[in-house]
């Protein structure tokens, strides 16, 4: 990636439905162009989506909770997490060092749902325990780092 490319990733990050000549006129290249440039970012996986971001809470998901999992010694991960995939109120999934496995967040309407995706995870197996921790409120989330060249 170039200085070009990297500008393309700030700017779409920061506005995902910039046309490609507002994209063009902000990096100095013709429209036809930045398309090219940006269907190479997408073929590649640097960009790997467009999405809207719509408020939890108007969409009826007041709950988030961070999960964490220790996983049992004998458990086939791949397995869990095939199980954590197929439930829809985990949002993210990260695998960590330490002593949890993975650290889930969930978004869920009530505090009864919450209790009852516990259970579940619980009783899925390869899990041996599950710590929860429940957001009072979101402060922010999903607040893009600065694009940088590779150190090189």
């Amino acid at each position: 990636m170039d200085a070009i490319d990297l500008s393309l990733v700030e700017l779409l990050r920061n506005n995902a439905r910039l046309s490609y000549a507002e994209l063009a006129r902000q990096v100095g290249l013709s429209a036809p162009a930045v398309h090219e440039r940006v269907g190479k970012l997408e073929a590649s996986g640097v960009l790997r989506a467009y999405r809207a971001d719509v408020a939890p809470e108007a969409i009826g998901l007041g709950v988030t909770a961070l999960i964490g999992i220790v996983e049992d010694s004998g458990a086939d991960t791949d397995d869990v997490l095939e199980a954590f995939r197929a439930m829809p109120e985990i949002e993210s999934c990260y695998f960590m060092a330490g002593v949890e496995s993975f650290l889930l967040k969930a978004r869920v309407g009530t505090i009864a749902e919450l209790e009852r995706l516990i259970v579940r995870l619980n009783r899925t197996p390869g899990v041996a325990s599950t710590r929860t921790g429940i957001a009072l409120s979101t402060k922010w989330e999903n607040r893009p780092q600065p694009v940088t060249p590779p150190a090189g």
